[in-house]
């Protein structure tokens, strides 16, 4: 690997001298090939090279170029003011980029890794209530087959697993990312919630359940104290709607529908992703 690439002098020089007439070996030159260099005078397959002690050395060198993908994908048009951009912010000395997250290793020295999340928690209720009663509550809560989870086990917005590790307790698994980090907050919520109202349950699903009216409450407090615990400030309206106060905003919040009105897009979008 010849470092520096123009092969002048350094450490890849001096075993390019001893190794250069043997054919089995072979010679790897990144980067740009500047003239007046030893890497032009070989990368034109002479017969002989002169080397560093002025005797003339013969070459068994044939050249060869490999190309690599270095396509930069820059920004398709130049956003308009007030336009919403996506992306990661990185600083390098003094200037900010945005990128995507598939290119940031491309226009940096960065990477990115998955990070996998567990975490156990204590529930002594029936697994097929608590599972019956996040369905209530959560949009998509998708049973598992046994042969996949290696027991019972639920899937919760294709984010998050909860699994039945024994009596006494469950277990979380998610790999993280924003979304995912508040799926597993608002589950472990709801479950801490669910534990303290059903000390102890051994009936099915169904008989545990009590009327729609009973269950309707528990859940908007369980709805409540969640957005208290990501938002802060969250009151009970009129017309069953909650009231929400972040850094001077207000926004209303529908119960039933999950319409959410504010005159600050940004708390919009907030509540409408922890709801």
């Amino acid at each position: 690997m010849a470092s520096p690439s123009g092969l002048q002098s350094g450490l890849s020089r001096q075993p390019f001298e001893i190794w250069c007439s043997d054919k089995k070996n072979a010679c790897v030159i990144p980067g740009n090939v500047v003239e007046g260099t030893l890497t032009k005078t070989i990368i034109n397959e002479p017969k002989e090279v002169t080397l560093m002690n002025g005797i003339t050395a013969s070459l068994n060198m044939q050249s060869v170029e490999m190309y690599f993908n270095s396509e930069k994908r820059l920004a398709e048009k130049t956003p308009e003011v007030g336009e919403t951009v996506s992306g990661l912010l990185v600083k390098k000395t003094f200037t900010y980029q945005i990128m995507a997250l598939d290119d940031l290793h491309v226009f940096s020295q960065l990477s990115t890794e998955n990070i996998s999340q567990r975490i156990t928690i204590a529930y002594t209720g029936a697994f097929g209530v608590l599972e019956h009663r996040l369905k209530q509550i959560l949009e998509s809560v998708e049973s598992l087959p046994d042969e996949e989870s290696e027991g019972p086990a639920f899937r919760v917005h294709e984010r998050l697993t909860v699994k039945y590790e024994s009596e006494k307790h469950i277990s979380l698994h998610w790999r993280s990312d924003p979304i995912s980090d508040m799926v597993s907050d608002s589950v472990v919520a709801l479950v801490l919630n669910i534990s303290c109202e059903i000390p102890k349950v051994f009936v099915e699903s169904e008989e545990a359940i009590k009327t729609e009216e009973e269950n309707n409450k528990k859940a908007e407090k369980v709805v409540h104290a969640l957005l208290v615990s990501l938002l802060g400030d969250v009151k009970f309206g009129e017309n069953g709607k909650l009231v929400i106060s972040v850094d001077g905003n207000v926004g209303h919040l529908g119960k039933q529908s999950g319409n959410v009105e504010s005159e600050n897009e940004g708390l919009k979008e907030r509540v409408r992703v922890a709801f």
